[in-house]
């Protein structure tokens, strides 16, 4: 029967996207796995990346600390002002007072009913500062609760932070998240984890841009399986602007324990290790005062108020040095990494149009993702083998598993079958052998 031009609601899809967010996850995940079984995964290389989508909220929906405490300053100057206005609607009153009612008692209504607002808007806003301490986060969102300001570049947007890892051979995704964390150092070793689960191989290559660059993540990733190429950022221009000698200028000898600075001098470690802003510990390697007061390269090594030179190494900074042997000749693999993880977040935004979430928190905005990277993979299969090809493999599967039914049905009844022969041949075998004795006798 014809369907008579009747298509599905979009209040209908949209419910079916909000409430099946769990079935749409665990799709997502089959799915790769149904990828493995295409062999369309080379399950060696991936490639990890970030992009910003825009949540169902807007930017003045979520308020920050800075916001806040500029909101409470601004409302305290409105408030004095009115303050101030009232004070001297009252003395003009009182000078020009008369019998009657005038304009000055309706004035002082006004800018009392006024200064009331400006006091109940202040002590929310200092309830959302109040919250904010109490809770540790950096930012209130009173639309989304999970959704967070996030900045790249300069540029700003409330939403969230979509992290995928895609697999080399066909540009496929085997791994992705949804965070609100605008920065992407913690980002690695999650994702490389995720993708290598995914793939379920035993050691995975895993290429990511200069922001995921953390000792750390590297540090996990090696003892997880998992060997990252991530460019290092650049952290020593100004030094460099200066004409001063940058912390890559020193060497270290790991059989002495010390560094040597340009100059040819020792920079000896001091005793215990000292704790950074990230929690990182590191161990310090200082000069000599006497040595750098002499030196005839004071100038390119010090500031005029230092005295000696300071060199922090992290306490695996062996991690971070195999790490630089593997990226003096990474050159092509980085290019690579661009083609590969832009694809994804290219087509979808710029062909499919999919640019911002349409639901809210966490779980129903990771539901969402899961079906859009379904799609994108599902589009991505059929260019690669074809409608035909993909029902093909699906009829081949389901003839397997008629097979496979079929012989689950006749293994047993041929076992049947063989324990009756056997019972019937060993019958016959015992009254053959009556037969035979019993012909004998009567010739």
């Amino acid at each position: 029967m014809a369907a008579q031009g009747l298509t599905p609601g979009y209040r209908t899809i949209a419910n079916f996207r909000r409430d099946n967010w769990a079935a749409l996850k665990a799709a997502n995940r089959e799915f790769v796995l149904l990828l493995r079984e295409l062999q369309l995964l080379g399950g060696e290389l991936v490639a990890i990346d970030g992009a910003f989508f825009h949540g169902d909220a807007s930017k003045a929906s979520i308020k920050t600390r800075k916001r806040l405490a500029e909101q409470l300053a601004g409302i305290d100057r409105d408030i004095e002002e009115y303050g101030k206005a009232l004070q001297a609607n009252d003395s003009t009153e009182e000078a020009h007072s008369s019998g009657g009612e005038d304009g000055g008692s309706r004035n002082s209504g006004a800018i009392a009913d006024k200064l009331a607002a400006l006091m109940a808007q202040r002590a929310k806003a200092q309830a959302d500062l109040d919250r904010l301490k109490d809770s540790g986060e950096t930012q209130l969102s009173t639309t989304d609760a999970d959704a967070r300001l996030l900045s790249k570049r300069g540029h700003v947007l409330a939403g969230y932070n979509v992290q995928i890892a895609v697999d080399d051979k066909h540009k496929l995704i085997v791994a992705s998240e949804v965070v609100n964390d605008g920065n992407d150092t913690g980002q690695l070793y999650e994702m490389a984890k995720a993708a290598k689960e995914a793939l379920e191989a035993e050691t995975l290559r895993a290429v990511a841009d200069t922001g995921y660059y953390n000792g750390a993540a590297l540090k996990e990733c090696e003892e997880g399986g998992i060997v990252a190429y991530v460019p290092q950022p650049k952290r020593t221009g100004a030094l460099e602007e200066q004409g001063r000698f940058t912390h890559e200028a020193f060497s270290y000898d790991a059989e002495a324990d010390v560094y040597r600075c340009p100059a040819g001098a020792q920079l000896r470690p001091m005793n215990g290790v000292k704790t950074n802003t990230s929690g990182r510990l590191d161990i310090r390697y200082v000069s000599l005062k006497s040595v750098c007061k002499a030196c005839r390269l004071r100038e390119q090594c010090l500031s005029q108020k230092s005295i000696i030179r300071t060199i922090y190494r992290w306490q695996h900074q062996d991690v971070i040095e195999r790490h630089r042997a593997r990226m003096k000749e990474v050159g092509a693999l980085m290019r690579q990494r661009a083609c590969l993880v832009e694809h994804p977040f290219g087509t979808l935004k710029c062909r499919a149009g999919y640019r911002h979430f349409l639901v809210r928190g966490f779980a129903k905005v990771r539901g969402e993702w899961s079906l859009m990277a379904l799609c994108y993979n599902l589009a991505r299969v059929l260019n690669i083998i074809g409608f035909d090809g993909f029902v093909a493999f699906f009829a081949s599967r389901a003839a397997e598993k008629a097979i496979l039914r079929v012989l689950r049905a006749v293994v047993p009844a041929i076992g049947r079958a063989a324990a009756s022969m056997k019972r019937l041949s060993a019958n016959l075998g015992q009254n053959l052998a009556i037969l035979c004795v019993r012909f004998s006798t009567a010739e």
